[in-house]
């Protein structure tokens, strides 16, 4: 057990009175807080460098922040700090929106696991454009999830994302579109061959567009969601979102198990590298693949590059594990290069 494991992350569950939301966002506030002598240190401890340029942007390490986690930007300069080699913010809506109902944040800790149900709560695409202007360039890439405002009818779904698209590309070295949330009625359908087609055919341009897709689709349904992703010049494909499924929950966590929400974690680490695996065989290789689903060690990172992935996100195995995990995937990386 990491210096984390035993000591900091009992402190960082307890805030908050030790509701997961309340935590999350007291966390998120003290990391927006560090000073540059927090982070100096910081980084001279977890940083790793190996470099990897995937879709013409130079990544310093393969280890990212999924989506998720600062949905609004709000500790964007600490993320570097930590050792990630690329963050990703979002996902964000072109209409600032409260998100679902609380609770809606629940840890499974016996699984290593997560269920949320948030519904995209965000300030808005212009509130984080305003963010990032103030910003300026960040150390590492920046990825920028997009998905579709609650309130905006499935019919009207790409003008919705390409009003945010147009207030946040020019900050993004990347754009994530997110059509795999379980959390935003009909979203999922979204992922439908047509439904992706439109999307796509509006947002590819300068800036590289890349896919988000659901752990729960049929290989069929994925294959035809590859299929328009290559007609189209999406640059690569994410891979996966949270999970319906609730296969994989430890005994002490089977009381959770009907609370509606995204599963990520632990339990969903096999059925993401899988998928990866699947992208990357039934693309060739055309297609770049960002893993992400169920890394809690470095062997996990490990095996989703073995399966095809070029750069790795974590979410749960970050709020789990630390800052140690992003050093020692990174590493992982390195170890398995020529």
């Amino acid at each position: 057990m990491t210096l984390f494991e035993s000591t900091v992350r009992p402190v960082l569950f307890r805030l908050g009175g030790g509701d997961a939301e309340s935590a999350h966002e007291a966390t998120l506030n003290r990391l927006a807080g560090l000073g540059g002598l927090s982070k100096a240190l910081l980084r001279a401890r977890y940083s790793t460098t190996t470099p990897v340029e995937l879709f013409g942007v130079k990544f310093p390490n393969p280890i990212g922040l999924a989506a998720g986690m600062d949905k609004n930007g709000v500790a964007l300069p600490a993320w570097p700090a930590l050792g990630f080699g690329f963050v990703e913010v979002g996902t964000v809506t072109a209409h600032a929106q409260p998100g679902n109902d609380k609770p809606r944040l629940f840890r499974l800790r016996d699984s290593e696991a997560i269920i949320n149900r948030m519904g995209f709560n965000n300030a808005g695409a212009s509130s984080l454009a305003a963010r990032l202007k103030d910003l300026g360039p960040l150390d590492v890439p920046l990825g920028i999830s997009l998905g579709k405002s609650k309130i905006t009818p499935l019919k009207d779904a790409v003008e919705d994302y390409l009003t945010s698209y147009q207030l946040l590309h020019p900050y993004a070295d990347y754009i994530a579109v997110n059509v795999s949330s379980p959390n935003t009625p009909g979203l999922r359908t979204l992922q439908d061959k047509d439904a992706i087609a439109g999307l796509l055919g509006a947002l590819v341009g300068k800036t590289p567009v890349l896919v988000k897709i659901a752990p729960d689709l049929a290989e069929t349904a994925i294959a035809e969601v590859l299929e328009v992703c290559l007609h189209y010049g999406a640059a690569g494909v994410i891979a996966t979102n949270t999970t319906l499924a609730r296969d994989g929950l430890a005994a002490a966590d089977q009381s959770r198990a009907a609370e509606a929400g995204g599963l990520s974690g632990r339990p969903l680490t096999e059925k993401a590298r899988k998928i990866v695996h699947f992208v990357h065989t039934e693309t060739g290789g055309r297609l770049p693949i960002i893993g992400v689903g169920g890394v809690m060690t470095a062997d996990d990172a490990a095996r989703l590059f073995d399966a095809g992935a070029s750069l790795v996100q974590l979410y749960s195995g970050f709020i789990y594990k630390g800052p140690a995990l992003v050093r020692a995937a990174a590493r992982s990386f390195a170890a398995a290069r020529p």
